[in-house]
């Protein structure tokens, strides 16, 4: 089979000449940020800048220019979070080729509108990613179209592979290279052709800590099936890593890091804040995991998958962001209802430049109105300390302030 001849350097290096016709050259990004926080040399790898918002249009250009013509002219189908259907859509339209995208109903208002943007149909299927696959090959029997996995497939991860590649030429001493993993194509593809490399680079796979299929994989020693997968790193949602792939990434990975849904939130800002950069939350998962890594003066390249996030996911990622850095809370005070009481607390407040966003006013918080009433507040903050502070100061007053879940 013609697949078995990938993941070799000659088919990298013919990938990386195929793919540039269609992706948007990714320079690396030196973070002054990430490296005074890891004591490390840190770099990003801005896949989040290509032309469909994400690193798969890599390994879906390279799959269909291995297609016969036949095969391409029967159409092409595939199943998908969002970033390879946008791949293998735009590629199609390269090809001329008609596209069918299986997305789950979960999928991104962004991602889905994009896919019909690029001339594909799109199927919505399931909650996650497994779901919308089996439906996928049910519609490839019963239509004959050719199937495009995003993943499980040696000639897709030989087109994801071409990241390394770019990676080498930039750095050629890089230490580390961290890689976001769901179902393990671009793992497969990075890990292999950096080892062909240079066997002395270390490449390090990411999961979501609620959707770990690979590190359970690995530990199993054989491809494994979660029950279930709860992240809101939407693209990296999957239950089963690659049948095929799975001997390269017992191979050429070095380690497995789970992070949690909340360090990718934390992640979101730190990106926004700092490189201006919108990376959607499974691109993320390499630079949250950057402080678990117990390294120092290394050079770390951290991949940055996608970029591809609806305002609304993007709106509530960062309201959590700054609950979680203590920059947004509430609090809950008890005080008499009447007149002059609200100032005196607005008062306290604004000694300790405490920025009040919101306020709610319950006067059915006790049967007796005048002993007290609760105003929670919602307020802006410098962090933890000047949050403590403003704390304080109100427990100074004796209006025995408490942390409530804030409300924004």
């Amino acid at each position: 089979m013609e697949e078995e001849k990938m993941l070799t350097l000659e088919k990298f290096e013919e990938a990386s000449e195929t793919v540039r016709k269609v992706t948007q050259e990714t320079k690396l990004v030196y973070s002054d940020f990430y490296s005074a926080l890891t004591g490390n040399r840190v770099y990003l790898k801005p896949e989040n800048m290509q032309f469909t918002g994400a690193y798969k249009l890599r390994g879906a250009y390279y799959k269909l220019s291995t297609l016969s013509p036949e095969e391409r002219e029967r159409g092409l189908i595939t199943a998908s979070a969002g970033n390879h259907a946008q791949g293998v859509a735009y590629a199609a339209k390269c090809y001329g080729a008609k596209a069918v995208i299986v997305m789950p109903t979960t999928t991104p208002l962004i991602k889905v509108n994009r896919t019909k943007n690029y001339g594909a149909e799109v199927v919505l299927y399931g909650d996650v990613y497994d779901e919308a696959c089996a439906r996928a090959y049910e519609l490839a029997e019963e239509k004959g179209y050719t199937f495009i996995h995003p993943f499980d497939d040696l000639a897709v991860a030989t087109g994801q592979g071409t990241i390394a590649m770019e990676i080498f030429k930039e750095l050629p001493l890089v230490d580390y290279i961290l890689v976001p993993v769901g179902g393990g194509g671009l793992a497969t593809g990075v890990s292999t052709l950096a080892k062909l490399l240079n066997p002395k680079i270390k490449v390090v796979g990411v999961e979501p800590e609620e959707a770990g299929c690979l590190k359970a994989s690995l530990e199993a020693g054989k491809v494994v099936t979660l029950d279930r997968v709860n992240t809101i790193a939407d693209g990296t949602a999957v239950k089963t890593p690659g049948e095929k792939i799975f001997p390269y990434l017992c191979q050429n990975l070095d380690d497995i890091v789970t992070v949690p849904d909340e360090e990718l939130v934390v992640a979101f800002l730190d990106m926004v804040e700092n490189h201006k950069m919108v990376v959607e939350n499974s691109g993320l998962l390499t630079v949250a995991a950057l402080k678990h890594m117990d390294v120092k003066n290394k050079k770390v390249v951290a991949i940055l998958s996608g970029g591809n996030m609806d305002v609304i996911t993007m709106s509530s990622v960062v309201q959590q962001g700054l609950i979680l850095r203590d920059r947004i809370f509430t609090v809950s005070v008890l005080l008499p209802d009447k007149p002059g009481e609200l100032s005196r607390v607005a008062d306290v407040i604004a000694k300790e430049s405490g920025n009040v966003i919101k306020l709610e006013h319950n006067q059915f918080v006790s049967i007796n109105r005048n002993a007290a009433v609760e105003l929670r507040i919602t307020l802006e903050a410098f962090g933890t300390e000047h949050k403590h502070r403003i704390i304080q100061a109100l427990e100074r007053n004796e209006y025995k302030p408490k942390l409530v879940r804030a409300n924004i």
